[in-house]
């Protein structure tokens, strides 16, 4: 039987609503689907918060990550309920590595030096960070709502290191938004080869889940029908 529940994990600077597009599309393909709310607070943190929302499942479950996301599933799928893992534009670090790690020996996307303080310990986006290299493919009024909900990060976030990565033992999928000006593709295309992931390129900013939702619905339904839950 395929697995019938996503559990969808949302990166920095964003909040579970950056799935809303792609909810009622994965529910008309038959898949439910349900986001994490992530303290953005420390890694452990938010894995602790993507496992409360796989306990509460009760069958097996497919766990899609954007970004940061994809260092929490990293981490958070090697819970047993999990049998695959999404990665959307998102963080895959190896074994002992940090979410700083994984993408240091690349050339920083324009969305680096818009990364402001927010707070002690705190950094998020500017509005300029948002519109032009955050999600400069979706219309500027969809765009101030992004800036407006975002989630700062912890900045310790990015050097929180993942034990135990779940790629190196479930099948995993990767999404690569080719024209991302958050995360360096290069980064995506060389992470999705290294783990063996089924990919999708797609021309998209760094949220394709808001500009190309349908693309995006289509691979996670694609993956979870794939899977033997």
């Amino acid at each position: 039987m395929a697995i019938e529940t996503a559990v969808l994990v949302h990166g920095a600077f964003a909040d579970g609503s950056c799935w809303a597009k792609v909810i009622p599309l994965l529910t008309k393909r038959g898949l439910r689907a349900i986001a994490v709310q992530n303290p953005l607070s420390s890694l452990a943190d938010d894995v602790v918060e993507a496992h409360r929302v796989i306990d509460m499942q009760k069958k097996p479950v497919l766990l899609v990550g954007h970004s940061w996301g994809g260092a929490v599933i990293s981490e958070a799928g090697n819970h047993a309920q999990v049998k695959g893992l999404v990665y959307v534009a998102a963080g895959a670090p190896d074994n002992g590595q940090s979410f700083g790690d994984w993408w240091k020996d690349y050339t920083p996307a324009p969305a680096a030096a818009e990364i402001k303080p927010y707070g002690e310990g705190y950094v998020a986006l500017t509005t300029e960070g948002v519109r032009k290299h955050f999600v400069q493919d979706i219309p500027a009024g969809e765009a101030d709502i992004v800036y407006a909900t975002q989630g700062p990060l912890a900045a310790r976030c990015f050097s929180d290191k993942v034990v135990k990565t779940a790629w190196r033992s479930k099948p995993s999928w990767y999404l690569v938004a080719a024209q991302d000006e958050t995360i360096p593709p290069a980064v995506q295309r060389d992470s999705a080869d290294r783990m063996g992931a089924q990919t999708l390129v797609l021309q998209s900013s760094h949220v394709p889940m808001l500009s190309q939702p349908e693309a995006v619905a289509e691979f996670i339904a694609n993956a979870a029908a794939s899977i033997d839950g």
